[in-house]
Order: structure tokens, then C-alpha cells, then sequence
């Protein structure tokens, strides 16, 4: 008998696993973003059928990088108490089905953008696919301390896909929105390695609590965190946004700092887990708060 079928969980429904494949919180988040950039890319409302057609196939092929992702990092999660129990790690999905799932999910994403959005996009998306599937997780991800640093780029990239979804031409403000995101990577990342540092090194990942100690790691997430709120500040600085959007941007910033302090003072025991969910609430809300500026401010200077 396999190891596939010794712990095959006859309960759990197949979808669900090829759907846990696709890491559907992290495309959500990556959606919110690229859903943003659109709306961000013209004065009034993006048409729906672009709205439609840009983020079902931005999504498709962020599941396919994520599928990619769990077939490499098959064995690695085994050691890993976060990880251990994903499809492929468990065995509930084989690796070539894995594969033939990615190929095909991602090949419809192509062919979405492709025939209904534009070229543009494809070819952005496919470079960010190939970016977090291929080059950091075969390669940084295991060669540097410094992985999540130079491979956050592919994954800061769906709000520039969005904006090119909309006007099909790269524009300096949605340059700025992919740089706040891969600011905002790193602080966001190494709180969860700090958490999880026996098991990347367990695992032989080379992460920075790993490699340099947890002491190092803090206080580079405050560096970064501070590198951050400066770049937060860019677009208001260029015009993109107004007030809102900078109290907004400086108000979110101050959490994300207080909590990186926290963390570098060891004041709390729970500190890098209570960053790392901060972070994320703090992405969501400052593209929200974008949103807000970008729509309803403008009136009130009419």
C-alpha cells in the first residue's frame, strides 16, 4: 500500500484539497490587491467584464504558482509543524497530479487574460508565476537569508496587474503601490520566521532567524518596518492620494511599528505571531483606505 493511500482521509472531500493547493487566503489577499489596483488605475468605475475576467485569471495563475510551491516544498513541509499536514506533504494529493492541476489551472489563467483582458497582463503574470514558483522557491528560498527580500517582488506584483488589466501600459503609480508591498514583505515575513524558527531550521531553510539569530531578525523588521512607512508616504508625496490616505498610511504604520518594537523588546511572548497577523490586517486596510481616497476625497475638494 502507498503512502498516499495509508493517509488518505476518506472524510475529506477531494475539491477541498486541490482547492488548499492554491493557498485561497494568500490569492484572496493578493486579489484585494490587484482588485484595488484597478480601481485605482482610472477616475470612475473599471468595467465589469475586466473586473471579471482580470482577477479569475490573475487568481488562476497565483494557484498554480502555489501548487507548484507545495510539490517542491513537498518534503520540506513534512518537517515543518505548519505544513505537515498539506495535501501533497500528507499524501492525499500525488505529486503528479499536482503537477497536471498547476499546468492546467494556470495554462486557463493565460488563456483568460490572454483572449479577454490583454497581453500585457499575461506576460506580467506569467513572469510573477514563474518568479515565486521557480526562482524563489527552487532557488532563493533555500540559497539565502535574503530570500524573501529579493523574491517578495513576484509576489508584490498583483496591483500592477490590475492597473495594466484596466489601461494595458505600466504607470509610475502602480510602480509605487508594487513597492509598498515588497517593503512591506520582509517585516511581514520574518515575524512568522521568528515564530517558526526551529522548524525552518529543522527544515535546513535558511531564514534569517536561522541564520543570524532572532535578536538580528527584530531588528531588522523595524528597519524595515520604518523603510516601509517612508515608502507608504510616496504616494502622497507624488500626488497619487491626499490626506486621508497619508493619516491613513502614517496611523497603520505607528501599529505595525509599536508591534515590531514590541517584538524587539520581547515585552510579549506572543509578539512575532501578533505582527505577522497585524501585517496582514494592515495591508488589507491601507489598499481600503487607497480605495477610500481615491473615490470619495476628491469631492470634498470640489
Amino acid at each position: 500500500m502507498s503512502s498516499s493511500q495509508q493517509t488518505m482521509d476518506p472524510t475529506q472531500p477531494v475539491w477541498r484539497d486541490y482547492l488548499e493547493l492554491c493557498k485561497p487566503k494568500v490569492v484572496a489577499l493578493m486579489l484585494l490587491t490587484s482588485l484595488i489596483g484597478m480601481l485605482l488605475a482610472v477616475p470612475g468605475f473599471v468595467p465589469l467584464d475586466i473586473v471579471f475576467w482580470g482577477n479569475l485569471g490573475i487568481a488562476l495563475c497565483a494557484g498554480s504558482a502555489a501548487a507548484i510551491n507545495h510539490l517542491v516544498d513537498r518534503q520540506i513541509d513534512q518537517k515543518m509543524k505548519r505544513t505537515l499536514n498539506r495535501p501533497i506533504a500528507k499524501g492525499r494529493v500525488e505529486p503528479m497530479n499536482a503537477v497536471i492541476f498547476a499546468f492546467l489551472i494556470g495554462l486557463a489563467g493565460m488563456a483568460i487574460l490572454l483572449i479577454f483582458v490583454n497581453a500585457l497582463t499575461a506576460w506580467l503574470t506569467l513572469a510573477s508565476l514563474v518568479g515565486y514558483a521557480l526562482i524563489y522557491t527552487l532557488f532563493l528560498k533555500r540559497a539565502t537569508p535574503q530570500n524573501i527580500v529579493i523574491g517578495g517582488l513576484a509576489g508584490a506584483a498583483p496591483p500592477l496587474l490590475g492597473w495594466t488589466a484596466v489601461t494595458n501600459s505600466i504607470d509610475g503609480h502602480a510602480l509605487l503601490l508594487v513597492l509598498i508591498i515588497f517593503a512591506w514583505t520582509p517585516p511581514h515575513f520574518w515575524a512568522l520566521a521568528v515564530h517558526r524558527k526551529d522548524d525552518y531550521a529543522k527544515a535546513d531553510i535558511p531564514m534569517l532567524p536561522v541564520t543570524h539569530g532572532e535578536q538580528y531578525t527584530k531588528v531588522h523588521i523595524v528597519l524595515y518596518t520604518i523603510i516601509m512607512i517612508l515608502v507608504t508616504v510616496l504616494p502622497y508625496i507624488t500626488g497619487m492620494f491626499h490626506e486621508l490616505y497619508l493619516a491613513g498610511a502614517l496611523l497603520l504604520g505607528a501599529g505595525f511599528l509599536y508591534w515590531s518594537v514590541v517584538m524587539l523588546l520581547n515585552k510579549h511572548p506572543d509578539a512575532p505571531m501578533k505582527t505577522f497577523k497585524y501585517s496582514i490586517t494592515y495591508l488589507m486596510v491601507l489598499f481600503v483606505v487607497m480605495l477610500l481616497d481615491h473615490y470619495f476625497l476628491p469631492f470634498s475638494f470640489a
